[in-house]
């Protein structure tokens, strides 16, 4: 990882490292709209065809009804699910807000009140390794939320099966259908809906660039649907000071380094922590790991930044706005308040970022490549909309009636202050009939 000084930067050089590594969104958009249009079109068959295509899998159902899969899994394993189901569920249960209420005036009552997106789709990737962090992640909000149509697709193993800790998962979550499929024309088919896929009306979940662009497309399609948020590459950045051991913080970047070749991570330490220990830890570390190809693709075009104090650390993370935070250093919730930008923040030196990604109860769906700065990490309010609601009375009309009319006016829709005028006008024959 090549080291850079702060004060040293140029306004360009800044510019530079806040950058991340380039996707070529032109080339994959012409990759992808293709299998979103043949999805669109001849729905089933053409989610068989690319399964069979691109995972060498042939289906004879590309949906499966997770109630009816009996799953057999070890106790160590089920265990270490319902520990992490748990946590999640209790968190994401506390994100729950009552209705707000608020008279806003004498007899205009005002009402904001939380309902569910009816249908989602929840992707869970698969490929090289099974994800049953991203299945509960994803899952469980919906549960809670109480989303009535939920869809989790993830791509299907050789033999056309899905791994029994997804589908042990979606049992709990009371998923309604598992679709046996991956990529682009997994994501098309929740957006389109097929003869066997229901559709939804939003799409969560982590994925390639083919699946990302996949989304980005069909939210600006008739398909009429919303995402969660646009994504990159997995990344973390990590603020260490003299206290903060090389050892962790070393584990730290190498845990998202073996994400992705594209994966980014980022050091910002002060100039009294030994970066030639970490340097040490690093290579040492690396050549233990299975995926260590991997990782040092994307050391390569990682780096990390010399800065005089931990205050010059949040001002350049805030500017680089990372999906995961570590913040290594001397009392480190006492910094809380500098952290603006940021997906999910990791205080002091014994909470590594794989708590998060697993079990603490925080979601490990967050903003990539620098959308921190504009997006949330996924939470229960992304499974739910708000709607607001009025109510007036006679007294709430006649107080707020004569600006709505000349608001009206001043606006030149005239129906409008009809809507209000008939209604007054009413109001007062009705009070000047009882004088009477």
């Amino acid at each position: 990882m090549k080291t850079y000084n702060y004060s040293a930067l140029s306004p360009e050089e800044n510019r530079e490292l806040l950058k991340r590594p380039k996707i070529d969104f032109t080339s994959i958009f012409g990759t992808v709209q293709p299998i979103l249009d043949a999805v669109e079109t001849d729905g089933d068959e053409a989610v068989k065809k690319f399964t069979q295509k691109f995972d060498g899998v042939n289906l004879d159902s590309v949906v499966i009804n997770p109630k009816e899969v009996e799953v057999s899994l070890d106790e160590e394993t089920k265990k270490a699910i319902d520990l992490a189901f748990d946590n999640i569920f209790r968190f994401h249960k506390a994100q729950f807000q009552e209705p707000i209420e608020v008279e806003t005036m004498p007899g205009v009552r005002c009402m904001k009140v939380a309902r569910p997106i009816e249908r989602v789709g929840l992707y869970v990737p698969g490929g090289t390794a099974i994800l049953p962090s991203s299945a509960m992640m994803l899952s469980i909000p919906a549960l809670i939320a109480g989303c009535t149509t939920k869809v989790l697709a993830t791509p299907p193993q050789k033999d056309g099966t899905v791994a029994p800790e997804i589908i042990y998962i979606a049992k709990k979550a009371e998923v309604d259908q598992v679709l046996l499929a991956g990529g682009a024309q997994a994501v098309a088919a929740m957006a389109f809906g097929t003869q066997t896929v229901s559709k939804v009306d939003k799409i969560f979940g982590p994925g390639n660039q083919y699946v990302t662009a996949a989304k980005m497309i069909l939210q600006n399609s008739e398909a009429q649907i919303s995402i969660d948020m646009p994504a990159g590459p997995s990344e973390v950045l990590v603020v260490a000071d003299a206290q903060a051991n090389p050892a962790y913080v070393a584990a730290d970047l190498l845990s998202q380094a073996e994400h992705g070749k594209d994966s980014q991570v980022v050091l910002v330490a002060t100039s009294d922590f030994d970066l030639d220990a970490l340097n040490k830890e690093l290579e040492d570390q690396l050549n233990q790991l299975p995926r260590k190809e991997i990782a040092k693709q994307s050391l390569s075009h990682s780096y990390s930044i010399v800065v005089d104090s931990v205050e010059e650390a949040f001002s350049f993370s805030n500017q680089y706005a990372p999906e995961h935070l570590i913040v290594n250093v001397k009392d480190a919730e006492f910094h809380t308040e500098k952290i603006i930008n940021a997906g999910s923040v990791f205080l002091g030196q014994l909470t590594p970022e794989s708590v998060g990604d697993y079990a603490s109860g925080t979601n490990h769906t967050l903003p990539t490549y620098g959308y921190a700065r504009m997006y949330s990490g996924v939470n229960l309010a992304a499974y739910q909309k708000s709607v607001t609601m009025q109510s007036l009375t006679e007294e709430g009309l006649k107080n707020i009636g004569p600006a709505v009319e000349k608001l009206a006016e001043l606006e030149e829709l005239q129906a409008h202050k009809n809507a209000v005028s008939l209604r007054l006008k009413n109001i007062e024959h009705s009070t000047s009939n009882k004088e009477h």
